[in-house]
Formats: structure tokens, C-alpha cells, sequence
């Protein structure tokens, strides 16, 4: 039998899918959600009804505005499933998952794509001992189980994250080795044309204001401009050097966490063979998309982060502008009501990423920190380096697929998500080419594991959904 064809299908239950779906319902649309965590939110919203006071002060006043939201999209009537994996979606609109270990496959007229984002790779010497971790590791850990380190952590890379985190540890009393920068204030003196524009997003910028006046008053340790980072450690981490103003620094800690931005989840985008193209602002891949969101294949849609990074706020309104054309597509609004609906989200959304090209400017990674030295491990599942990828091109390896012949380069558990744009970035250094001259990993089922047993026994999805 076949499952119930809805009218909208969104993958991932962030800022972006719910708002998505909460602006579907409004307008009559039978919505799916599937989503891999056990409560809606996304990284940014990361369980946020199940949270505490004492956590809701730590983490501030921009995690508890999701609050709102989640709640709205729990009461909205679209179709949920939660601890969803989604393994394959096809051109035709047809998402397969797994659920406690049982496949099951959905069919929509759209889909919208909103898986969000995951961080930049940040391959440096030693970023593979045990006690390394990434910013955003540290930020789930507090969210989802209020996990605190028990030492002095170190904060290393770029990127407002960074200083977002580096003040809720303080907020929760604990202590800071360092903030170690990769920015300087020539990436100010850099983008100072993207000035005028960024004053139309000021409050983004002076939340990244504040960030860093409450680490002065606080006395941490800032270090910018800091280059040749390096971890060192045997069995696990133990302090972290870098050279600041010429002079080599050590800074001992057990825990150092590594940051320098994040990017676009494209694993999906990429399966269903969309087009994409190289940012050369945000220096990752981003798929071509219209106005509302709609991608090169009709009828499929990005909203939020997974399209390009833009935050939260932004992608909430993204979702929503997707979800009006899903409407109006589907006969749900005419031209006119279109209009009216999407014009003040659209003149909001611009004003929400006036400030994106100066940020993305200031925190622009630093080449070192994207492109290592020979003796680094680039891809981790699989223990490649740096330089075997560099020896790959000069032997004929042209992109990150050849190099799966060349020496199962992206073929671990991953599946490239941490290895892929370090990859065609290190195979253009080589080469003396563009990323998109290089391209990516050819993205084939299934994209997260799955077994024989679980692909014979798919079955309609009726059983996991759960009205909310």
C-alpha cells in the first residue's frame, strides 16, 4: 500500500522546518516533519521544553526565543516524527527513514529541505587527540544534559559562536584558559565596505558587541590574530601553541575546543544532484535557489542554514516564504495573497542578512586552518593526510570522488561531511584551480547507515507519526 501523499514534507525540525510548517497549516497544507532528535528545536533550539531555569540563564535570551516557536509548531497539526533518520530521498519527492531501527519511506507534492548546519572542519596538528572537541559539541552538551567541563577549556578558531559560547561558560562559572582568535583587526580594516550595508542588521552586530565586552570585563585572555596553531598531547590533549605578535605561546589545558564557523548540510542537496555553487564569501557550497527558496529541481526547496548561513532569525523567515509558495503552488493562495503574505517577510528577512557579508568577512577562516600542512589528518575516519590527498593529485586524482580510488578518502562513517570541503579545498590548492572547477563528493544511498534487513522490511510510515 502506499503512503499518504502529503502536501508538504520537511526534513528537519529547526527554525526553518517549523516555522515552515507552522505557515503551512495555517494555510490548509497537510505537512510531514521528520526530524533525527527526540524534540523539535535544531541545534539552535536544541531541547528547549525540556530545559531548566538555571540553564535558560546560562544560555540567554536568544535560545528561550525559540521557545515561542516550538510550541506553535507543536500545536499546529503538522504530522511529527522524531529520532527520524533519513537515509535516501529521491527526485520525486519520496523521503525513506529509519525509526527505532524500522524503515519506512513518506511521499510529498514539495519537500523542503531543512537540515541547517554543521561546523567547519578545523584540521591542525593534533585536532584528532582525545580531548578536542568543537565548540559546537560543548554548546550540545550543555543544551542536551547541561554537561560542564570540570577544568580551564581553551576556545580556539573564529566565528561568533565562539565568543557565544566562551560567555555562557562564564555565565556557568567555568574558567577560561584562553580565547585563542584566528581573526585580526585587519579582517575590520578588510571589510570595512561591507560597513554601511551591515548598519541595517545593527543588532547582530551589537550582540557581537556585547559578547566581547562581557569576556574583557571578565579577564579572559584574548588572543587575536593568533596563527600556527598546534595541539599537543600524546595519548590526549595537553596544551595548545600558537605564535601571537611573533612570539610562540603554550597554553596547557585537557580540553580545547575548536571553532571556525559553520556551513551548510548539503549531504541532501547533493544526493538529489542539485545544482550548487562555491561561495567564495563563505568559502563552502551553497545550492542555487530562487527568491522563495526553490531549488534547480521544482517543487524542492532549501530553507535556513542547509541553503546558506544566515542564523536563526533568518531562517525562520526563510522557512515561511517557502511555505507561502508551497501554498500558492498548490492553489491554496492566489497571486495577490502571495504577495501581501511574503512582502513583509521578505523586506524583514533582507534586513536580517544586511549584516551577514561583514560578519562573514570578520570571521573569515584562516587558509592554515582550512588548508593544513602535509603531516595533518585531513579525513579522520579513514586516517588520510593532508599531503596523501596532495600526492593523489599529483598521480591524476582531479576531485574528492577520485581520491575514494586513490585511498577510500570520504568513504568512512561520515561520509565526507568532515573531510569535504577541506578536500576540494586542499585538491584546487594543488591543482591551482577553483573549488567549483574541483567539485565534491558524488553524494549516493544510502546517506546515513542502514541494513539489509532494515531496507527488506520498509513499510508504510503509519505507525511512528504522532499528531502534534
Amino acid at each position: 500500500m502506499k503512503p499518504e501523499l502529503f502536501d508538504l514534507l520537511i526534513v528537519g525540525a529547526g527554525p526553518a522546518g517549523m516555522s515552515a510548517a507552522v505557515q503551512a497549516r495555517q494555510h490548509g497544507l497537510s505537512v510531514m516533519v521528520l526530524d533525527e532528535q527526540p524534540s523539535p528545536g535544531g541545534q539552535i533550539y536544541r531541547n528547549i521544553r525540556n530545559t531548566d531555569a538555571r540553564r535558560v540563564e546560562v544560555l540567554g535570551g536568544d535560545y528561550l526565543a525559540g521557545l515561542a516557536l516550538t510550541d506553535a509548531f507543536i500545536t499546529s497539526g503538522a504530522q511529527s516524527v522524531s529520532g527520524a533518520s533519513v537515509w535516501w530521498v529521491t527526485e520525486d519527492k519520496q523521503v525513506h527513514y529509519l525509526v527505532d531501527g524500522q524503515a519506512h519511506f513518506a511521499r510529498a507534492q514539495r519537500l523542503l529541505i531543512a537540515t541547517g548546519a554543521f561546523e567547519r572542519p578545523m584540521p591542525i596538528a593534533g585536532w584528532t587527540l582525545p580531548g578536542v572537541m568543537t565548540a559546537g559539541a560543548g554548546q550540545i552538551l550543555l543544551k542536551s544534559a547541561a554537561l560542564l567541563p570540570t577544568g580551564p577549556v581553551i576556545l580556539a578558531g573564529c566565528g561568533p559562536l565562539l565568543y557565544l559560547l566562551a560567555v555562557q561558560y562564564l555565565r556557568a562559572g567555568i574558567e577560561l584558559a584562553a580565547l585563542v582568535d584566528t581573526s585580526s583587526h585587519r579582517d575590520v580594516l578588510r571589510s570595512w565596505r561591507s560597513i554601511p550595508g551591515a548598519l541595517r542588521g545593527w543588532r547582530d552586530l551589537l550582540k557581537g558587541v556585547s559578547l566581547l565586552a562581557a569576556l574583557r570585563r571578565a579577564g579572559v585572555k584574548h588572543y587575536r590574530g593568533a596563527r600556527e596553531l598546534r595541539i599537543e598531547g600524546t595519548d590526549c590533549a595537553s596544551a595548545l601553541s600558537f605564535c601571537h605578535r611573533n612570539v610562540q605561546l603554550r597554553i596547557a589545558s585537557e580540553l580545547i575546543l575548536l571553532h571556525q564557523g559553520v556551513v551548510p548540510n548539503t549531504q541532501i542537496s547533493w544526493a538529489l544532484r542539485l545544482e550548487h555553487h562555491w561561495s567564495p564569501a563563505q568559502l563552502c557550497w551553497v545550492a542555487g535557489r530562487d527568491t522563495w527558496g526553490e531549488t534547480s529541481q521544482p517543487g524542492i526547496f532549501i530553507a535556513g542554514d542547509g541553503g546558506s548561513i544566515g542564523g536563526a532569525l533568518a531562517a525562520r523567515l526563510q522557512g515561511r516564504i517557502a511555505a507561502l509558495r508551497v501554498a500558492e503552488q498548490l492553489q491554496r493562495l492566489d497571486a495577490c495573497a502571495l504577495e501581501r503574505y511574503a512582502l513583509p517577510l521578505q523586506r524583514a528577512l533582507s534586513q536580517q542578512l544586511a549584516a551577514r557579508p561583514l560578519i562573514d568577512a570578520l570571521y573569515r577562516p584562516q587558509q592554515e586552518t582550512r588548508i593544513p600542512a602535509d603531516e595533518v589528518t585531513l579525513c579522520r575516519c579513514e586516517e588520510i593526510s593532508a599531503g596523501e590527498v596532495r600526492r593523489y593529485v599529483d598521480l591524476g586524482c582531479l576531485g574528492p570522488n577520485q581520491t575514494k580510488a586513490f585511498g577510500r578518502c570520504g568513504m568512512g562513517p561520515c561520509q565526507g561531511r568532515l573531510c569535504g570541503l577541506s578536500v576540494t579545498e586542499v585538491i584546487a590548492e594543488r591543482r591551482q584551480v577553483s573549488p567549483d572547477q574541483v567539485g565534491y563528493y558524488h553524494i549516493r544511498p544510502p546517506i546515513k547507515p542502514i541494513t539489509l534487513g532494515q531496507l527488506a522490511g520498509e513499510s508504510h510510515p503509519h505507525l511512528p507519526l504522532e499528531t502534534v
